[in-house]
């Protein structure tokens, strides 16, 4: 039979699991950032997982008594382990949308005569919303009281709040929120995904009924894993909304083995040296630190968190350009690149827009290794004091793109049409790109028959960067595109004539 298992003789040699199927392991220096694996598990989580595959148990049963455990150890007055922070959100919604009644659960997403509304601060929108829009609910944007005010109706199923983007003073604080919220019965649930679990909850304090935090990042759980704690009424309609029960939430899994996981990283944060885990950390950046600022024009420079999201330290690394002529995009490239590879600022992630043409990268201890932080220096230190020629494109344009394109593009399993509208002068190009979801600003250069094209649509919550790279020949141009975190397509563009 087919096995991943790495032999006795590769663990030896320095050989990781995933270099049996061809998959190169990296250095996270981006901190729990999911694409590149998040948080570093705790021993006793492993511990605890190893040993609940080891029984079966009814799900149910192992999800009350854990609500149990888990009011007990937070404060809140229930609480259920979810397949992740955005699968909280998710059940969350669907728990309040339905009140836990199964007739409503397998009506989802057809949400016709049910509540079907999420109200959401301005400053909440993001990537996530995603997570709340799959019950099918419509999400509310507003900006002030007053529009809040206006927005709460009977269609309110609840308001969802990003902690990271709260102000406790602000005008549309938690308090001020809830002051408005409570009176109607209306439900609110914050975002804590990257959090510790301080006790009293402040957010519950502040008027919350759930809060969702990952598993997989300040907690040290298993990644696939999440918590919402909160009122018990609620907490339990979320439950109920999710597998192993039909319907709608079926797919939205978390197995007995992650479910002690969790809740064994929980019971460990009150155990865990916090202290002795910063100074760690700060001890890892310093050596780095100490190493680069060797270099002639390197500077660092230590950043502490701000406010209760990914509370660990970063290093901020900068240099002199015409010293060291590299961009922040290109040292993270080449330490992508790099054997071993190495992860720091946004690399291995979605496509930044703009990429990042400063001369500067970040570097995030605390989710390293003991003895990685020297594998950092030393590349790093290597890159900046000997800074490899990058060619890059030049010249004149060999020709004016302003007009119309038709631009065709072949996803992985669909072709679509969509158009750009461009300006150009001299090198540089503007415009816009019509595409499937809406239209955005789009900026480029052509050299010689060299083009490059950016756009960037990022409105309510939206993610979407493209980055199209090819060659232009009279009144055609074709090459690939870079989706980002979706990947790579192939494109091609042909001058609209009238």
């Amino acid at each position: 039979m087919p096995t991943t298992t790495v032999s006795p003789s590769r663990k030896v040699l320095g050989k990781s699991i995933y270099d049996s199927i061809g998959v190169r392991p990296l250095i996270n220096a981006r901190g729990t950032v999911t694409v590149v694996g998040a948080t570093r598990v705790l021993p006793e989580v492993q511990v605890a997982m190893d040993e609940a595959v080891k029984d079966f148990v009814q799900i149910d049963e192992l999800m009350n008594g854990v609500g149990l455990r888990l009011a007990e150890i937070t404060g809140a007055e229930w609480g259920v382990v979810t397949s992740g922070a955005s699968a909280a959100i998710t059940v969350a919604t669907a728990g309040c949308v339905t009140g836990g009644d199964p007739d409503k659960i397998w009506q989802i997403p057809n949400l016709d005569g049910m509540k079907d509304e999420v109200i959401i601060p301005s400053y909440s929108r993001s990537a996530y919303d995603a997570a709340a829009k799959a019950v099918g609910v419509r999400m509310v944007e507003v900006n002030t009281p007053e529009e809040l005010k206006a927005a709460l109706g009977p269609r309110t199923a609840m308001i969802l709040v990003m902690a990271s983007g709260a102000s406790e003073d602000g005008p549309l604080s938690l308090k001020i929120i809830a002051a408005l919220a409570k009176p109607l019965n209306v439900p609110i649930l914050v975002d804590a995904a990257a959090e510790g679990l301080e006790v009293p909850n402040p957010h519950i304090a502040q008027g919350a009924d759930m809060v969702a935090y990952s598993g997989g990042k300040y907690l040290r759980g298993p990644q696939c894993a999440g918590l919402l704690i909160g009122r018990k009424d609620f907490v339990q309609a979320s439950w109920i909304t999710s597998a192993p029960h039909h319907g709608f939430g079926r797919g939205l899994k978390v197995g007995r083995e992650e479910i002690m996981g969790m809740l064994t990283a929980v019971e460990m944060w009150k155990k865990r040296d916090h202290a002795e885990e910063w100074r760690t950390w700060i001890s890892w950046a310093n050596y780095i630190s100490h190493h680069l600022e060797q270099v002639p024009g390197v500077k660092t420079e230590l950043l502490l968190p701000k406010g209760r999201s990914n509370r660990s330290p970063s290093l901020h690394v900068k240099w002199d350009i015409s010293l060291i002529p590299l961009t922040g995009q290109e040292v993270e490239e080449l330490l992508w690149e790099n054997n071993p590879r190495i992860a720091v600022s946004g690399a291995g992630s979605y496509l930044p827009f703009p990429p990042n043409m400063e001369p500067n990268i970040r570097i995030n201890p605390s989710q390293l290794a003991a003895g990685e932080e020297r594998v950092i220096a030393k590349r790093v230190y290597e890159l900046l004091s000997n800074p490899p020629q990058i060619e890059k494109p030049s010249g004149p344009a060999a020709l004016d793109l302003s007009g119309l394109w038709d631009l065709e593009i072949q996803f992985v399993a669909s072709v679509v049409n969509q158009t750009f509208m461009f300006e150009q002068k001299g090198n540089e190009i503007f415009g816009t790109h019509h595409a499937s979801f809406g239209p955005r600003d789009l900026t480029g250069t052509l050299h010689g028959n060299d083009v490059l094209i950016r756009s960037s649509y990022t409105n309510e919550g939206v993610r979407l960067n493209f980055q199209f790279t090819g060659v232009v020949s009279n009144d055609n141009m074709d090459g690939i595109l870079s989706l980002g975190e979706y990947g790579k397509a192939e494109w091609n563009a042909k001058r609209r004539h009238y």
